[in-house]
C-alpha cells in the first residue's frame, strides 16, 4: 500500500489533481444550483427539490465500498477518466430533461461520476503522501474542491435568470455549460499515478480483504465518518437550499451564487492555514471547535437578516466547514488497517452519501412542515453532535506525541552499555580512545 520514501513521487502530480479537481468539482458546484433551479422552472416545490437533491447520492450510497475494495487491490487512476465522463454527461442531460424523473435520474448519474472520481483522488492522495504529509496533502488536494465551488455557484448564478419565466432555457445553459468545464479536468489527466504506486497498486497487499465491520470497530474510523457526514451534510444543503431560501427572501439568483462563493473562499482561505491551526490548538480540539462554531452558525441562517449580514455568516461558516472534510480524510486514513485504506474512505464516502440522501429529503419534508429556514436549524443539531463525537476521547486522533529527548546521562549510559555488548559479542577487547 505505501511506497518507499526513497521512491515517492514529487508534488507535481498533486497539482494536476487538483487542478482536474477545480474544474470537476466547479462542474459540479455550478450544475447543483443549477438543477435545483431547473427543477423548479419544472414547477418543484421545496419537497422536490429536497428528493431531487437525495436521487444525487442515491446511486453512490451503494457503488462506494465495491469502489473501494476494487482500488485497494488495483490501480487509483483509471476511476479518474470515468468519473469525469459520467459527470459531464449528468450535467448535460439535466440541461435537456423535460420533467423532474429525468432531472433526478441524471442528477444521480453526476453524483455517481463525482463519487468515482472521489474514490480515485483521494486513494492517490493516501497511497503517494508520506504519512507525515496527509493533513497537508488533504488540505491542499480539498482547496481544489473548494475552488471549484467558489467559481461554480458564481457561474450559475450569473448564467440563471428567472426574469421574464427565462428560468427553464437559462437553468438549462447553465447545466450545459457546467458540463464543459467538467471536460476540461482531462487536460490534467495525465501521468497522476507514479509507477512506483502502480506497482504497488496491483500487487496484492495482504492475504485478504479487511472485514468492513473490523474497519468501522476501529479507533477514530466512526467518529471521522460521522464528522464528515455532518459537515458534507451542511454544505450540500447550503448549496441546493440556498436558492430556495433566496426565492422566499426575494435575493436575486446572481446573488445567491456570490453568497455560495463567498463561502467557498473562505474554506479556501482556511485550508491554506490548515497546518498552523493544527500546531496551535490540535487536530482534536480544531475538528471539535470549528463544528460547534458551525452549527451555531447553521442555526442563525434560519434566522431572515439582511444580505449583508448573511454573508458574514457565510464566510465564517466557510471557515468554519473547511476543517473537517480534510482532518476526517487524515482520521479515517491513519486509523484503518493499511491493506484496507480506499476501502476506509469508500466507507467515509458512504457515509458522506448516505447524509446527502437523508438530509435533503429530510430538509424537503422540514421546508414543507415548517418552512424554508427549518433545514438550516436541524443542520445546526446535527453539527453540535459531530462537535460532540469528535470531542470524545475516542474521537479522531490527534498528532503523534514527540518522543522526549534523552538526557546526556542516559545517552552516555546506553554508549557505554553497547560498548561492553559489543566486546561481549566479540570476545576481543576493543580500546577505549580512538585508533
Amino acid at each position: 500500500m505505501t511506497v518507499h520514501p526513497d521512491t515517492r513521487p514529487g508534488r507535481g502530480w498533486l497539482l494536476r489533481l487538483v487542478i482536474a479537481f477545480a474544474f470537476a468539482q466547479g462542474a459540479v458546484s455550478m450544475a447543483r444550483p443549477a438543477v435545483s433551479y431547473r427543477a423548479l422552472a419544472l414547477g418543484a416545490d421545496a419537497r422536490a427539490v429536497g428528493v431531487i437533491a437525495a436521487v444525487y447520492a442515491l446511486l453512490p450510497l451503494f457503488a462506494a465500498v465495491p469502489l473501494g475494495r476494487r482500488t485497494d487491490h488495483g490501480r487509483c487512476a483509471p476511476l479518474l477518466p470515468v468519473g469525469v465522463t459520467l459527470i459531464a454527461a449528468g450535467c448535460a442531460l439535466s440541461g435537456t430533461a423535460r420533467s423532474l424523473a429525468a432531472v433526478a435520474a441524471w442528477s444521480g448519474v453526476m453524483g455517481l461520476g463525482h463519487l468515482c472520481f472521489v474514490i480515485g483522488a483521494q486513494s492517490l492522495v493516501a497511497r503517494q503522501s508520506a504519512p507525515a504529509e496527509h493533513d497537508r496533502n488533504f488540505g491542499h488536494f480539498t482547496i481544489g474542491a473548494s475552488f471549484g465551488q467558489l467559481v461554480g455557484p458564481v457561474a450559475a448564478g450569473s448564467l440563471v435568470s428567472g426574469q421574464n419565466g427565462a428560468m427553464g432555457s437559462t437553468s438549462a445553459a447553465a447545466l450545459l455549460v457546467s458540463a464543459a468545464v467538467a471536460a476540461f479536468s482531462f487536460t490534467s489527466l495525465w501521468r497522476i499515478e507514479h509507477r512506483a504506486g502502480d506497482q504497488e497498486c496491483t500487487r496484492s497487499p495482504g492475504p485478504g480483504r479487511v472485514p468492513v465491520h473490523r474497519i468501522l470497530r476501529t479507533r477514530g474510523v466512526p467518529a471521522g465518518i460521522f464528522t464528515s457526514l455532518a459537515v458534507l451534510s451542511a454544505t450540500d444543503i447550503l448549496t441546493a437550499y440556498l436558492p430556495v431560501i433566496g426565492e422566499h427572501r426575494g435575493i436575486a439568483p446572481a446573488a445567491i451564487g456570490v453568497l455560495l462563493s463567498l463561502r467557498a473562499a473562505a474554506t479556501i482561505a482556511c485550508r491554506l492555514v490548515m497546518t498552523p491551526m493544527i500546531r496551535l490548538v490540535g487536530r482534536t480540539a480544531l475538528l471539535a471547535g470549528s463544528c460547534l462554531l458551525a452549527a451555531l452558525l447553521c442555526a442563525g441562517i434560519a434566522v431572515p437578516v439582511p444580505v449583508p449580514a448573511l454573508a458574514v455568516m457565510l464566510i465564517c461558516l466557510g471557515f468554519c466547514l473547511g476543517v473537517g472534510q480534510p482532518l476526517s480524510m487524515t482520521t479515517v486514513v491513519q486509523a484503518a488497517p493499511a491493506e484496507a485504506r480506499s476501502t476506509a474512505l469508500a466507507l467515509r464516502l458512504t457515509g458522506n452519501r448516505l447524509g446527502q440522501v437523508a438530509a435533503p429529503a429530510g430538509a424537503g419534508l422540514l421546508a414543507g412542515l415548517a418552512g424554508t429556514a427549518a433545514p438550516f436549524a436541524t443542520l445546526g443539531v446535527l453539527l453540535l453532535a459531530s462537535a460532540a463525537t469528535a470531542a470524545r476521547p475516542g474521537g479522531p486522533p490527534g498528532p503523534p506525541p514527540t518522543a522526549p529527548r534523552p538526557s546526556a546521562g542516559a545517552l552516555r549510559s546506553r554508549n557505554e552499555s553497547g560498548v561492553q555488548r559489543s566486546r561481549n559479542e566479540s570476545g576481543v577487547k576493543r580500546p577505549d580512545g580512538p585508533v
